[in-house]
């Protein structure tokens, strides 16, 4: 078979401040930058990305593979028009040469929560531009993330579409491999399988949906033991509860002759709304209960700062976490111990590379206790817009030192983008009253380890560590921890991501879907 593949990924917050125009796709922060052709198999090739799922798995059955272009920026607000046309663009161009010559499959790797600004379901619009080239009878199959906001647009032009299981997302390349199995079984039957779908009719909070925790623990392996007890292939996305669009909301989809009954009964398990309540705490309690926790562990205590989480949209720079950690002295009563990261400040982290203009960009000393390479006054930080209509926390001015200063490369090794490389340009890591600052020229949420390493911060050596994520760390930074339970803290300060979608200004949702857990 010969099989065209694409990938499109952003995960849009409507309410954030940036937009993703075309330099966004291009910049290879989170994701790799823009590539076309042959680039896309050799960039992944071996990755744990869905595409390397589906490209090994292609391999295994001897398809051909015609790639076209993946598309990849970090997510932020709406995805400019001119970016979703450019990138429509290459792949028209490549799909109509490949029909041209005979066509058997499209496979498309995509997020499933991206808002253009000339098209609220962007994938949706996206499926319907190929299927409109290709016609009825080329089977189109597609990976998603767990976030996908999907539509019944998407699920009515795809003839297959399947989500990650995990979150973290660990699974990606497993899901990759999924659709494959997918195409296969729709190609076998010669006919789209039977679909069920069920949409909730509220939002779960981000905070609430990870994996390593109840109740979303407990339904995955629901969902999968049904997938073995009734030969079908379900799907449960709860959602990217920050798009503001009429089918912002979790769905529960299945393929296979008993699509029905099992959806019916994942969803009665599922829908519950009680039990997804995330219980986030205010920055000031949190601080005070992590330095609380960390006196009595010999172990890291994170601090999730959820609502700058660069992996929902925000930008990684807000200092509200900082000011308190300041206020209540953390870095004085655990020197050098406490860290927060990734900062996003290409500002500052330019002054502190010109200041020691004598280091080596690339160098990286992993030593302990931190080096001194120089101490300078900063405005570290960036007060933002926020969905409360206020500024977030202004920057924090001081003197900081200057311990480490790096090239901002970084190949991911925890489980969660396992060998996908990062390019954050000039980094450094900078010290004031005891808190050590890893600060980067890209956005990056701070879900690997490597990320604190890459400018001599190690991990295993801290009391508490600040990660700009909401639950992407917990795959790689749960493990230093002693209890999970009580040593993982999410804190609520001000920024573009709220923790509480009901707290958003919502303006395209129908009366049918509740933004706020309906307790």
């Amino acid at each position: 078979m010969r099989i065209f593949i694409a990938g499109f990924q952003h995960e849009t917050n409507t309410f954030a401040p940036t937009l993703a125009d075309w330099a966004a796709f291009n910049a290879g922060h989170t994701f790799p930058a823009y590539r076309r052709g042959q680039a896309l198999i050799d960039t992944f090739a071996g990755k744990n990305i869905p595409v390397s799922g589906f490209i090994a798995a292609a391999q295994e059955r001897g398809w051909q593979l015609v790639p076209s272009v993946w598309a990849g920026a970090t997510p932020s607000s709406y995805v400019t028009e001119g970016a979703f046309e450019r990138i429509w663009t290459d792949i028209e161009e490549d799909l109509c040469a490949s029909v041209a010559h005979g066509l058997d499959a499209v496979y498309l790797d995509l997020h499933g929560a991206a808002v253009a600004q000339n098209a609220d379901d962007a994938e949706g619009e996206l499926l319907a531009r190929i299927r409109a080239v290709v016609g009825d009878n080329v089977p189109i199959v597609a990976s998603l993330d767990l976030h996908a906001n999907v539509t019944e647009r998407m699920l009515q032009l795809a003839d297959a579409l399947v989500s990650y299981r995990t979150y973290p997302h660990i699974d990606m390349a497993d899901t990759g491999q999924l659709a494959a199995k997918l195409l296969e079984r729709r190609i076998a039957l010669g006919r789209k399988e039977q679909l069920h779908h069920q949409r909730f009719a509220y939002m779960i909070p981000l905070n609430a949906q990870s994996t390593w925790m109840q109740p979303a623990k407990r339904l995955y392996e629901q969902l999968i033991a049904s997938d073995a007890e009734h030969g079908v292939v379900l799907s449960f996305c709860m959602g990217f509860p920050a798009a503001d669009f009429a089918e912002c909301a979790p769905m529960i989809w299945a393929y296979g002759s008993q699509a029905e009954l099992a959806v019916k009964q994942l969803f009665a398990s599922a829908s519950p709304p009680k039990q997804w309540d995330p219980g986030v705490l205010p920055v000031r309690e949190a601080v005070a209960l992590a330095l609380e926790r960390a006196a009595q562990s010999d172990k890291p205590i994170i601090i999730s700062d959820t609502q700058d989480n660069p992996g929902a949209g925000g930008d990684s720079n807000t200092t509200g976490v900082l000011h308190e950690l300041l206020r209540q002295g953390a870095g004085k009563r655990f020197p050098g111990q406490v860290a927060l990261g990734m900062l996003y400040d290409s500002s500052s982290a330019e002054k502190a590379h010109n200041f020691v203009s004598n280091q080596p960009l690339a160098r990286v000393i992993r030593a302990q206790p931190a080096i001194n390479l120089g101490v300078i006054h900063l405005q570290l930080g960036t007060a933002v817009p926020t969905f409360t209509g206020q500024l977030s926390d202004p920057p924090v001015q001081g003197e900081f030192t200057i311990e480490q200063l790096g090239d901002g490369v970084c190949t991911y090794k925890g489980p969660m983008m396992t060998g996908v490389t990062a390019h954050l340009g000039k980094s450094c890591a900078l010290n004031i009253e005891g808190i050590r600052i890893a600060v980067v020229s890209g956005k990056a949420q701070l879900l690997d380890r490597e990320l604190l390493r890459m400018v001599g911060i190690e991990p295993e050596l801290m009391k508490i560590i600040v990660v700009k994520s909401s639950n992407h760390f917990r795959a790689d930074f749960t493990p230093l921890v002693a209890d999970a339970a009580l040593d993982v803290i999410v804190a609520k300060a001000a920024g573009p991501m709220a923790a509480d979608a009901g707290d958003l200004p919502w303006t395209k949702l129908p009366a049918s879907i509740s933004p706020r857990l309906p307790l």
